[in-house]
């Protein structure tokens, strides 16, 4: 997968309709945006979770599409009933 791709796959995530699950919901998406992130870094060439000492620009976009498909899954699951 390269990189337009997994940053592409993690904004569509982050922009799809909910489904009612509550915190249940919550934690299978914030899995959901982990591995497409995991991903994201792979086609870069990079693996999540190792510090690097500076960011390139491509790690970045994969941090802020994460950061993006969290908030989806805050928004939409955490305030839906059990």
């Amino acid at each position: 997968m390269n990189i337009k791709s997994a940053i592409s796959l993690i904004t569509a995530a982050a922009a799809a309709p909910a489904v009612v699950a509550g915190p249940l919901g919550y934690a299978i998406c914030q899995t959901g945006c982990n591995a497409l992130v995991v991903s994201c870094y792979a086609g870069a060439g990079f693996t999540f979770g190792v510090a690097l000492p500076a960011a390139p620009p491509v790690i970045m976009a994969c941090n802020a599409g994460l950061g993006t498909c969290m908030a989806a899954c805050a928004v939409v699951a955490l305030g839906q009933p059990i």
